[in-house]
């Protein structure tokens, strides 16, 4: 599946160019960017990594050239925003993706569905370590503004985490009752979703594709800590 280029040049600019005042505009910018970077993708653990910490480094990349980025740690907190928006999406692709085809009859204990939901399980745990990692990598002069950005993340959580962690439980709680319903009844709808299930990423990702016109930016909540 072709990749599209993500223009971090053109973050980088705005970062560069932002101010304290206008650091709302940053949010949608970076949200707009990682899910047109994550679009065309298949959306494994590893895609989503790299897709986030491109961003996180035009982030850090843009303010050290910010002169005017004296509340640089509020320009930050808006990039992490932007991208936790990005991610309820992908995380709503890959509920719509699941559910799909557990109505199929396809068994979310399967090897590639059961790693399906490991993977959705651990989205809040990927971003917090891939931003960290990034940010690591920003130098001294960002360290200061990273470092509170960091921990109000750490501590609060992220909308996407909680949104995973709310959709693995439903998903599983729903795995045994729907396979029960339709075993037996289905085997050739289980064998085309035995197929599906083999090409999962690849399946999500054209959710994701599918959906991104018809979805309006979902309102975000207060992020809690995603239950472990």
């Amino acid at each position: 599946m072709a990749k599209p280029a993500f223009d971090a040049d053109a973050l980088i600019t705005q970062f560069e160019q932002a101010s304290a005042e206008g650091s709302a505009k940053l949010r949608k910018a970076v949200a707009d960017a990682t899910l047109g970077a994550l679009q065309g993708r298949e959306l494994t653990l590893k895609n989503i990594r790299a897709v986030l910490g491109a961003v996180t480094q035009a982030a850090s990349t843009g303010l050290a050239n910010n002169p005017a980025a004296i509340d640089a740690d509020k320009l930050l907190d808006q990039a992490v925003a932007g991208m936790d928006d990005a991610l309820l999406k992908a995380v709503d692709a890959h509920r719509v993706a699941l559910q799909q085809l557990a109505a199929q009859g396809a068994d979310l204990r399967e090897k590639h569905l059961k790693k399906a939901l490991a993977d959705l399980d651990r989205f809040e745990d990927m971003m917090l370590e891939t931003v960290q990692k990034s940010a690591a990598g920003a130098g001294d002069q960002l360290a200061a503004a990273w470092a509170p950005v960091l921990g109000r993340l750490q501590a609060g959580g992220t909308a996407s985490g909680a949104q995973a962690a709310a959709a693995v439980e439903q998903l599983r709680s729903q795995m045994a009752q729907v396979h029960e319903a339709v075993r037996g009844t289905r085997a050739a709808g289980l064998r085309a979703a035995q197929a599906l299930a083999e090409s999962y990423t690849a399946m999500v990702s054209g959710v994701l594709i599918g959906m991104s016109d018809a979805m309006r930016p979902a309102a975000r909540s207060a992020p809690r800590k995603a239950a472990k």
